[in-house]
């Protein structure tokens, strides 16, 4: 079930980038990121409504307060360094080089989560990183 989330989530993710690249066409690249943080915002809050899972804040630990900041922080400077990225470059260029999270995402989560570095995804992450690096040169 897993897979279907993270399937949606990548398409999702392309249409981000088609939907920025032609919303970001002369405006200050750090106005667009706020704009879509508020819609985001006012997006996921009306989630946590619906669902009834506000009340689950209270159960929050100061460690899950600071990591989920911290999270926020990045996932900020991300969507920063992505707007300004998709002005100056192609989607075609840009989106795929953003992708190299996925890699560093693997190589972060074997250094500070513990988690198995097998052959196979040791490989996946070489391979996206060889293919960054074609797209960059």
């Amino acid at each position: 079930m897993w897979w279907i989330y993270a399937l949606l989530s990548a398409l999702f993710a392309a249409l981000t980038a088609i939907f920025a690249k032609i919303g970001i066409k002369g405006v200050d690249t750090d106005l667009a990121t706020a704009v879509r943080t508020v819609v985001i915002l006012m997006l996921a809050w009306a989630i946590v409504l619906f669902k009834g899972s506000s009340q689950g804040i209270s159960s929050l630990t100061k460690v899950n307060w600071i990591f989920l900041v911290f999270s926020g922080c990045a996932t900020g400077l991300s969507w920063i360094c992505y707007f300004k990225a998709l002005q100056l470059g192609r989607v075609s260029q840009v989106a795929p080089v953003d992708k190299l999270s996925v890699a560093l995402a693997i190589i972060l989560s074997v250094i500070f989560l513990g988690e198995p570095l097998t052959w196979k995804t040791a490989s996946g992450a070489l391979l996206i990183i060889a293919g960054t690096l074609v797209l960059i040169f």
